[in-house]
Order: structure tokens, then C-alpha cells, then sequence
């Protein structure tokens, strides 16, 4: 299941995900900024909505905790030279966050389920030009 969190409006969603596959869920907050038009262009482009509850700022940590991570794991590490180079960074960071990634509310699992390798010699393979590194066999 990907996720996205919204701070921003429905032209930079469009921005983000035009030419690629759209995330299934945006988890948002309840801001006035996510009007009519922003929720019927994530409607037309099959995103499902998921606003936190009304009156319950304990949810808030949640998506707060996404940017932390977004944070330390990535930006805190690189630096961003222009915006498509940030949006660049930023998508593979995703892509690693949901395919590469493990969870341990997962089971260790990835957000994306993967085929468990059982045979092969251990690669690594890097990734975000060595922050991270991805493990597979081969």
C-alpha cells in the first residue's frame, strides 16, 4: 500500500506523479487549503482520500513521523541543487521507502510486497547514490 501526505495542492500531486503510478492513498490533514477542486482532481486520478480525523491532533504524529523520516533517511544527506533535482531525490527516496525498505510493522516486510529470495550469493546494490543500499541475491 503506498501512501502519500499532502501539504500541498493539487497542482503539485499532478506535478509529482504525472508520468509515473499514482500512490493508492493520501493520508492529509483537514486544512481548508483541500477544497473542491483539489479532491475531485485526486478522485479523477484514483488517489482515495484519507483525511485524519476531525478534532484529533494525535494523528497528526503520524504523517509528522513521514517527514522526519523523509528528513533524516534522505534530505538530510544530500544536497538539493533545484526543484527537479528535490523532486527527483524524493521519488527515488519513495520508491525505496515502499519496495526496498523493510518495516517492523511490516514483519520486516516492505509496503510493496516482495518475493523472499531463498538461494543466491548476497548483493549490494546502492541506492540514492550509495545513501542507502538495497540487499537482494542473484
Amino acid at each position: 500500500m503506498t501512501h502519500v501526505y499532502a501539504h500541498t495542492g493539487y497542482r503539485q500531486l499532478v506535478e509529482a506523479y504525472a508520468w509515473q503510478r499514482m500512490p493508492k492513498y493520501l493520508l492529509r490533514d483537514r486544512d481548508g487549503a483541500y477544497g473542491p477542486n483539489f479532491k475531485g482532481r485526486m478522485k479523477a486520478m484514483g488517489i482515495r482520500d484519507r483525511p485524519i480525523s476531525p478534532r484529533s491532533p494525535w494523528q497528526n504524529p503520524y504523517a509528522g513521523r513521514m517527514i522526519g523520516s523523509i528528513r533524516r533517511d534522505c534530505l538530510d544527506h544530500v544536497i538539493v541543487f533545484d526543484e527537479r533535482h528535490l523532486c527527483r531525490v524524493l521519488k527515488l527516496y519513495q520508491r525505496y521507502y515502499n519496495e526496498n525498505r523493510t518495516h517492523l510493522l511490516l514483519d520486516k516486510d516492505t509496503p510493496i510486497s516482495r518475493v523472499v529470495q531463498f538461494a543466491g550469493r548476497i548483493v549490494s546494490l546502492p541506492v540514492l547514490g550509495g545513501l542507502h543500499h538495497q540487499y537482494a541475491r542473484i
